[in-house]
């Protein structure tokens, strides 16, 4: 999705790695639009030249960013999702691992939705295609296990609702954090999970 005029796809990785790694720590530190190309390409550590083999525009590192970051949690994720034989314990186990992921990239999910925006329609577009693929999975999952028959769309909104509540902590982490722990805020969000699809302890 994002061009290249460099033919070696391992260079490319490897520099692609540099820039998003790099591109990360600017856009925490400046925000996306106060961070400009040659300032990634200096904490890369090559020239600006050099990085435009690797993109076309600021725009296009933006969206490597949010690359890697998916690929991370759905690296993370996929593996512990069975389709075929979910289990609610399976489903609590994968819901409190998608929040802790969140936790630990809180910074990123929030600079994502911030800059979300930014980028052209076409990536966006992507962008939120492979978030609804994640919450297919949710949703596939919790009609599988809720004990009681829930339509797609019921559960379409008990999946989107988790995926919200998993990225919460980032986005009112000023507001949460007041009244919870991290390890509380998990709790009591499995806890009303288990309300919602009506699952009974034992």
């Amino acid at each position: 999705m994002v061009e290249s005029t460099v033919k070696n796809s391992a260079l490319i990785q490897v520099r692609r790695d540099q820039i998003i790694q790099s591109a990360l720590s600017l856009f925490k530190e400046k925000g996306f639009h106060k961070t400009t190309t040659r300032e990634i390409a200096n904490v890369a550590g090559f020239s600006i030249g050099t990085l435009y083999e690797y993109i076309r525009a600021k725009e296009d590192v933006l969206y490597l960013v949010y690359e890697s970051i998916y690929e991370q949690v759905t690296t993370h994720m996929y593996p512990l999702m069975d389709e075929k034989n979910p289990t609610i314990e399976d489903v609590l186990s994968i819901v409190e691992s998608y929040f802790h992921m969140m936790h630990d990239m809180q910074e990123e999910v929030v600079l994502l939705y911030q800059e979300m925006k930014s980028l052209p329609e076409e990536k966006r577009s992507i962008v939120l295609k492979k978030e609804r693929k994640l919450i297919r999975l949710f949703t596939h999952m919790i009609i599988e296990v809720a004990p009681i028959k829930l339509t797609s769309l019921e559960a379409d909104i008990i999946a989107n609702n988790i995926f919200i509540q998993g990225q919460m902590w980032g986005f009112r982490r000023w507001a949460l954090q007041k009244q919870f722990t991290f390890d509380e805020y998990i709790t009591y969000q499995l806890a009303y999970i288990k309300r919602v699809l009506h699952i009974t302890e034992g």
